[in-house]
């Protein structure tokens, strides 16, 4: 009797993508057969919290992945935000190919997949204090270490694309009254 195929579906906005994100899909992996990776909010960048591309972290995705050597059969699949929370669940679904489970410890994504009737899995947490997107903007405006969080690969990507200047510059103002978070 053949054993079926299970498709899984990873969300994650990938602002960098980091070795947390990489030992997560290495445990997904372990127990799918095929991995869809969404990249979140696939609409924003040039932001602090969302300083690259689709582009950028289309290239940083693949080239990690290449990186650690994946075997199993990945897509990388861009999804906007939806103006209704509601709505995104189905957005994702009309955008992906059909997937059997989805693998999220967010509480609002694995909410709106329950109520959309998918079956929602927890990740593994490795070292969440370190391995955070949030983390790594965070060592990069402050000259701390950051790259040892990376992949080799993503850590090239950012260099190529002067990924550190661009937080940098981002995270500067013209106002009088100092720094505040800004989202054009």
């Amino acid at each position: 009797m053949n054993k079926k195929r299970v498709c899984a579906l990873f969300v994650g906005r990938f602002q960098p993508f980091h070795l947390g994100h990489a030992a997560v899909i290495q445990a997904i992996l372990n127990e799918a057969d095929e991995l869809l990776i969404v990249i979140g909010s696939s609409q924003k960048s040039h932001d602090l919290d969302n300083p690259f591309t689709t582009g950028e972290r289309l290239r940083m995705i693949k080239a990690a992945l290449n990186e650690l050597k994946i075997q199993k059969p990945f897509h990388l699949i861009p999804v906007p935000d939806s103006t209704m929370h509601a709505l995104w669940a189905p957005k994702v679904i009309a955008y992906c190919p059909p997937f059997d489970v989805v693998y999220s410890n967010e509480p609002l994504t694995r909410r709106l997949f329950k109520e959309a009737g998918i079956t929602v899995q927890n990740t593994p947490m490795f070292h969440r204090e370190r391995y955070s997107a949030t983390e790594i903007r965070r060592r990069i405006l402050s000259d701390e270490d950051w790259r040892s969080l990376l992949p080799t690969s993503v850590v090239r990507v950012i260099e190529e694309i002067d990924g550190v200047k661009r937080l940098k510059e981002l995270a500067t103002t013209d106002s009088p009254y100092g720094a505040t978070k800004r989202n054009p």
